[in-house]
């Protein structure tokens, strides 16, 4: 039989999965990384579609059937240097992308054979080429002298800083946290995207000539002023900080976590971080999660890790709803979540600290202006489930600096920056000529990949502002 035709004889093969009784009291990845063989056995399954659907659905634009096809060859330095042209975090997306919603949904061979292992393979790929040695080809990359300032080293600011490097520009990355990585490294728990990653992308842009200032916050460590007099140009990549509140009776009891604190206080405490926030640790509680997104996942398999002694999830849209990734959500409940579907919070509970949640269940009515159906309350349906701790993931806002408006950097009602868009001559651009942003504080809180886009079209625009291209 023909190569082409090899997923018919092939199933869809995962990376091995560390069983749920075993992985839930442990904080490193679930999944093992293919063998050569098996990367290559599962990457030739792609028919190599004349139309490649996955590579329009992924928001960077992979050139997927490429590297799959010089992986099935065994072409691993072929395939790394590929990945990498396409996308600055290639082993990060291929951890962390809800792959399911994005590439491998749109593969042809989706609907009844199964999906090509697209996020696996992507993994695979740098993975193992970092570790034999690769880097990338900068033979032809020339000093330009150019000098920009990047503040954010998360995903948006990370990918602007690679595409600036690649261009021959001088990058210095500031950030207030201890280490690079922003939310890639204090929300995303290390069941998801182990750290030793993140370090190993730091190693690969440091080598690049990227430089990286941490712990250290712009506008008041250092004035905003100063880098604008510094530099050429300053890409701002701050993302969204900010927890969405209940509002609800009984949120500022003690007891009730945002989101963000507490899986940043978990990676703190397992990184040996010192920080002034003190660890928020569900050992023996009974936990209750808020929310359907991926922040609520990390949260309810962040507590189960902890020890709690029962986690439940509550969320006001059925399991088919839920804004983040099913895979997820069937990872949580491998790990024993205990999901409340169509259930909307109502009150917490508690005299001196959380004692408990009121919730009523609601009903899926129509679509609203995003096309999501609104949940609607049913009346005489309300419940209260005991609990020690709540917390709380509706998401993020945003977070925009104070010195902003001083430097025309423009923001609208909703806070985010105010950028040129893609049509403009310097798509990305704020209202200050020499100011760029991108990711979560441009678009507002979303997945990596995006911001990963962002911050590369950002880069790719200032290179045309500094008259490089």
């Amino acid at each position: 039989m023909s190569e082409i035709f090899k997923f018919i004889e092939l199933a869809r093969q995962d990376p091995a999965k560390l069983a749920a009784n075993v992985r839930k009291r442990r904080f490193e990845e679930i999944y093992s990384r293919y063998t050569s063989h098996q990367a290559a056995q599962q990457a030739g399954r792609c028919i190599q579609c004349g139309n490649p659907y996955c590579e329009w659905e992924c928001p960077v634009h992979n050139y997927i059937p490429d590297w799959l096809k010089l992986i099935a060859e065994g072409k691993l330095a072929q395939a790394a240097e590929l990945s990498n042209q396409t996308n600055s975090l290639p082993e990060i997306c291929g951890r962390i992308c809800p792959h399911d919603r994005l590439c491998e949904s749109a593969c042809t061979l989706n609907g009844g054979f199964g999906a090509v292992t697209i996020g696996a393979v992507e993994r695979y790929i740098t993975d193992s080429a970092i570790d034999l040695g690769w880097f990338p080809d900068l033979t032809n990359v020339t000093d330009t002298g150019k000098q920009v300032a990047v503040i954010g080293a998360g995903p948006a600011g990370l990918s602007c800083a690679d595409v600036l490097a690649r261009n021959g520009v001088r990058v210095d990355v500031y950030d207030r946290y201890a280490e690079i990585g922003g939310l890639l490294t204090f929300g995303i728990p290390e069941f998801k995207l182990e750290k030793a990653v993140i370090r190993k992308r730091r190693c690969i842009l440091e080598k690049m000539g990227v430089n990286f200032t941490l712990k250290v916050d712009i506008g008041h460590d250092i004035p905003f002023e100063t880098l604008l007099a510094q530099y050429d140009a300053v890409f701002l990549g701050m993302g969204t900080y900010s927890g969405i509140e209940s509002g609800l009776p009984g949120d500022k009891l003690p007891g009730v976590n945002m989101a963000l604190p507490y899986l940043v206080s978990s990676a703190n405490h397992l990184l040996n971080i010192a920080s002034d926030q003190a660890f928020i640790n569900m050992a023996d509680q009974r936990v209750v999660v808020l929310g359907g997104g991926d922040t609520a996942m990390d949260c309810n398999r962040t507590a189960i890790r902890q020890g709690a002694a029962s986690v439940t999830c509550a969320y006001r849209r059925d399991a088919d709803s839920i804004p983040g990734s099913h895979r997820e959500r069937v990872h949580a409940e491998e790990e024993g979540i205990n999901f409340l579907w169509n259930r909307q919070p109502l009150e917490i509970i508690g005299r001196d600290r959380v004692e408990g949640i009121r919730l009523i269940t609601t009903q899926l009515g129509d679509a609203d202006a995003r096309g999501r159906r609104r949940p609607h309350p049913l009346a005489g349906t309300e419940e209260t489930l005991e609990a020690d701790a709540i917390i709380i993931a509706f998401g993020f806002r945003a977070s925009p600096a104070d010195w902003f408006a001083q430097h025309t950097v423009t923001t609208g009602d909703n806070g985010l920056v105010v950028t040129a868009g893609t049509d403009s001559d310097y798509p990305f651009q704020t209202n200050n000529p020499k100011v760029f942003a991108g990711g979560d504080m441009v678009r507002g809180s979303s997945l990596v990949v995006h911001a990963v886009n962002e911050g590369r079209q950002a880069a790719s625009s200032i290179v045309q502002y500094l008259g490089l291209s």
